[in-house]
């Protein structure tokens, strides 16, 4: 079974994460390389929160070759090129995980391999 950890001696997480996951022994790990908003046709959504949605659709056929689930994160890398994009990617972030939430970092960049992308995404689950 997963221990979520948020211990009370420190300050509680900002959104809606979990400082720390302890994944017991036996588990598998599967470590997702970062997942882009861009489609199987190879197009791009504009908005981010569009981007955001087709990296977890990524994530979720990556992880349902291995027999898992969204259910199944334990830890999200999340970067977004703006501020502004922070806000529609949480948005996605919260409706698609599990409750518990996954430990959970997201960062700022500069950019990506090409400018049209403003959201990836990597994530390990265990199963």
């Amino acid at each position: 079974m997963l221990r979520f950890l948020s211990p009370k001696s420190i300050r509680p997480p900002f959104a809606r994460y979990s400082h720390a996951v302890e994944v017991p022994a036996g588990k598998r790990l599967i470590v997702c390389s970062g997942q882009l908003g861009v489609r199987p046709d190879d197009s791009i959504p504009e908005d981010a929160g569009a981007q955001a949605e087709l990296c977890f659709s990524n994530i979720a056929a990556v992880l349902a070759e291995a027999g898992l689930a969204l259910k199944d994160i334990v830890r999200i890398n999340a970067f977004v090129t703006d501020r502004a994009h922070m806000k529609p990617y949480m948005a996605v972030r919260d409706r698609l995980v599990a409750d518990p939430p996954p430990a959970s970092t997201l960062m700022i960049v500069s950019g990506f391999s090409r400018p049209e992308f403003k959201v990836e995404i990597e994530v390990i689950a265990a199963g």
